[in-house]
């Protein structure tokens, strides 16, 4: 029986969305001097009933009470809308719309409206500490600039949406920190370090499928902390100083090889000197070693022949 009402439940549609449509309303300016106009009237009536007597003396006292009680309750439908903010306006459990227009507005006055900022924000995310693709321990940390688009998924598709906006934000982040490697070292593959502007794109992408469903627009993503983790980060700076000395030296050797090469063939077409291939090396050697060495050479003379 059990499992008969699990499938049941299973069988069934998903719950639909509730999405923002405008609200009826009206400019509460009228409402507000009409209401103040009518206690007016009230008070004059009490003050008459206090010089009268008898019937005529209830009559106009349960008059001023019975406008008294409209005008609170008509009062009660007045709603200042502030600019970046929007009213939800909910009926016996209900959605009824969203006020968007700036001002002072009249609804129905039994109804609740729930405000909601719809005004630019930032989130930064707290530091995370993750393992990239390469199992480096990293830490990571993201700003998110989000509104809300949809007051209504806001309200009703979640929970309390500015903690579902955070909650999301240190998912994806630790979901792409965890995808990429921090340094491509020499290779094409995108890393965190060398492809930002890709890797926070696809961050936005990721955290705009995320929070949809509370009708959050990401405005856009920036890493503001992207480090090692301190127990290896000394271990990798010796290993990016010897990638970098590697490559250094890598552009010093193709340098001075084209160097030496223009050397001999200059020699070769101008007939400064003939050289045998013993003294080519021999020449070839002492020039790479000048060039490529990380300290001044000394010039030794050589008083003897060219072959002594």
């Amino acid at each position: 029986m059990a499992a008969q009402v699990l499938a049941a439940e299973g069988n069934q549609a998903p719950r639909q969305p509730v999405n923002e449509y405008p609200a009826r309303f009206i400019s509460g300016l009228g409402i507000g001097i009409i209401g103040i106009v009518l206690v007016a009237g009230g008070v004059a009536l009490v003050l008459v009933a206090s010089h009268q007597t008898g019937a005529l003396r209830g009559w106009l006292i349960g008059l001023a009470v019975l406008i008294f009680v409209v005008v609170s309750v008509a009062l009660r439908g007045l709603t200042p809308v502030v600019p970046g903010k929007a009213r939800v306006v909910q009926l016996f459990g209900q959605y009824r719309g969203t006020i968007r227009d700036a001002g002072l507005q009249w609804v129905n006055p039994f109804t609740n409206r729930i405000e909601v900022s719809t005004r630019i924000r930032n989130l930064e995310s707290a530091q995370a500490k993750v393992n990239d693709a390469d199992g480096n321990p990293i830490e990571i940390a993201a700003v998110v600039v989000w509104e809300v688009r949809d007051t209504a998924n806001a309200i009703y598709s979640v929970d309390d949406y500015t903690k579902f906006v955070a909650i999301q934000t240190e998912t994806a982040v630790r979901h792409i920190a965890g995808s990429y490697p921090y340094d491509s070292r020499g290779t094409e593959a995108l890393s965190l370090r060398d492809n930002a502007d890709e890797i926070t794109e696809r961050l936005s992408a990721e955290l705009t499928d995320r929070v949809k469903s509370a009708g959050v627009h990401i405005i856009e993503t920036r890493l503001t902390r992207l480090s090692y983790a301190p127990e290896i980060a000394q271990a990798m700076l010796r290993q990016q100083q010897a990638s970098a000395v590697v490559g250094a030296r890598q552009r010093i050797v193709e340098g001075a090889v084209g160097m030496v090469k223009l050397a001999l063939e200059r020699l070769e077409d101008e007939g400064v000197v003939e050289l045998d291939e013993e003294r080519k090396a021999a020449m070839v050697s002492n020039l790479l070693v000048v060039l490529c060495s990380e300290q001044a050479t000394q010039q030794v003379v050589n008083t003897g022949s060219l072959y002594s």
